[in-house]
């Protein structure tokens, strides 16, 4: 087991210029004793997927509130495995409709969190993902 911190990237794909959601995420990641690299908003897949093996995380969160999750999603995954983070979770948190829940989940997302979804459910769901991939 390592014993270095969880690293997360938090970032903001596409046009969505609301962060206020995702810099309260990060600093309740960081509280909970994570390392938090935060991109910033108007990020592109690319470089997305850029941040997350430059960073070597642990986990890719996406903030997504302009309803275009259907479209960026699949992108990032696409790219974040053609650069060698197929094993890298993928979770989100947004305005998900319960009807894209499922063909999120297929293609790779491991967590989906809507609003007031509590600071403790994410962290605690973070860990259970490390830990079921044999990590922290």
């Amino acid at each position: 087991m390592s014993t270095h911190a969880v690293r997360v990237l938090i970032a903001k794909p596409g046009l969505d210029g609301h962060d206020r959601g995702a810099k309260v995420i990060a600093r309740a990641l960081r509280d909970a004793g994570m390392e938090v690299i935060y991109t910033g908003l108007r990020q592109t897949p690319e470089m997305i997927a850029e941040a997350a093996l430059q960073e070597d995380v642990d986990v890719v969160g996406l903030s997504i509130l302009s309803g275009a999750h259907m479209a960026l999603v699949p992108r990032i995954r696409e790219v974040m495995n053609a650069n060698g983070l197929d094993d890298v979770p993928l979770i989100i948190g947004g305005i998900i409709p319960d009807d894209d829940k499922p063909t999120l989940a297929q293609m790779g997302v491991q967590g989906i969190f809507g609003p007031g979804t509590s600071t403790e459910t994410i962290v605690a769901h973070i860990h259970d993902l490390l830990r079921a991939k044999g990590g922290k």
